[in-house]
């Protein structure tokens, strides 16, 4: 007997994970005075989403991060049959961030994060093509980051609230020099915290870490004044209203590519966008509404970029991945593999 199809979000639940993604550690009382709704029906509409598997909020590599680590577009062919096994064995995987089951000549587009180029040869070559039913692997490494999906926002809240919640101004020049340093032992278990519980509390925190509640608050707040870290709320995708995801593949004439990637990240259906290396020099992923989305978005971008030309697009059937959160086949979380870019991929 199939399991019944899960109720959509509603107008309430989907103007709070829209708050959630501006402002996504901001207290109850502040949330429910941009809602409208007092901290308490804020708190038990979030716990409940969260319960679900509806939303969550955990973290995105800063800008300083990505600037740091090696990222690269994985495509995976798998033997016939062995899709859905290889993905769920990928899943446990720390360095194996996203993975996406896909309608196109590969079956698997999955998105690595190591902590260098070395480790993700070892990880790529040394590892993936021997673990079974894995029959070719190919990568695209990223060479520059435009904007990543912790920057995607639904339009659930007015303009007048979103005002509300915009975030303070980044932090002078030389506070963000001082505070890029690296990451410590204590912030990587700090993250790996942070991946279950983006809004875990300071006090909690410096509990399991064992440091204490200033040391816990003063870390969180280099990470993400450095652009180390930040914070990002997502949910359910499909019971949302956004139930198709797409992958353009682009060539862009590289004197042009700085240009036409800052343009692209304007873009509201934009979630990633990176230029990588390979015969594509571009990477677009776009969330949507329809499937007939994406003849118009494709037809709006050759109308504004000449000189973009798409060589595949790349629909996703299903995510079993999300910047480490599983996923189950409506886009709920099941459980959390935190991603973790400092360890050595292990053989």
């Amino acid at each position: 007997m199939q399991d019944a199809v899960p109720a959509l979000l509603s107008e309430d639940e989907l103007a709070l994970i829209n708050a959630l993604q501006l402002r996504p550690r901001a207290s109850w009382t502040e949330l429910g005075r941009v809602l409208d709704v007092d901290p308490v029906t804020v708190a038990r509409r979030y716990h409940r989403l969260a319960e679900q598997g509806t939303a969550w909020v955990g973290f995105s590599p800063g800008p300083r991060l990505l600037e740091q680590i090696c990222v690269a577009y994985v495509v995976i062919d798998c033997a016939p049959g062995a899709t859905a096994r290889v993905a769920e064995a990928l899943g446990a995987h720390p360095h194996m961030v996203t993975i996406e089951r896909t309608a196109t000549g590969h079956d698997l587009l999955t998105t690595v994060a190591t902590q260098d180029l070395s480790a993700l040869s070892r990880y790529t070559l040394d590892r993936l093509p021997h673990l079974p039913g894995i029959t070719a692997v190919r990568s695209r490494v990223v060479t520059h980051m435009f904007t990543e999906g912790g920057h995607w926002r639904i339009a659930a809240l007015a303009p007048a609230q979103r005002a509300r919640l915009a975030p303070p101004p980044p932090p002078p020049a030389h506070a963000t020099a001082a505070a890029t340093a690296g990451t410590t032992p204590v912030d990587r278990d700090l993250i790996t915290h942070l991946a279950h519980d983006g809004r875990i509390s300071y006090q909690t925190l410096a509990r399991h870490l064992d440091v204490s509640l200033s040391t816990a608050k003063r870390r969180i707040e280099s990470l993400t004044r450095g652009g180390l870290l930040r914070f990002r709320c997502d949910f359910a995708r499909p019971l949302g209203g956004w139930p198709v995801a797409v992958t353009f593949w682009a060539k862009v004439p590289p004197a042009d590519l700085p240009h036409v990637g800052q343009a692209l990240i304007r873009l509201p259906e934009t979630r990633n966008c990176a230029a990588i290396s390979g015969p594509e020099n571009l990477i677009l992923q776009a969330t949507l509404h329809s499937l007939a989305d994406i003849l118009r978005l494709e037809s709006q971008l050759a109308a504004a970029h000449p000189a973009l030309d798409i060589a595949d697009r790349v629909i996703t059937l299903r995510q079993d991945k999300l910047l480490g959160r599983l996923l189950d086949p409506y886009g709920r979380s099941t459980g959390v593999v935190p991603a973790d870019l400092w360890a050595e991929p292990a053989l």
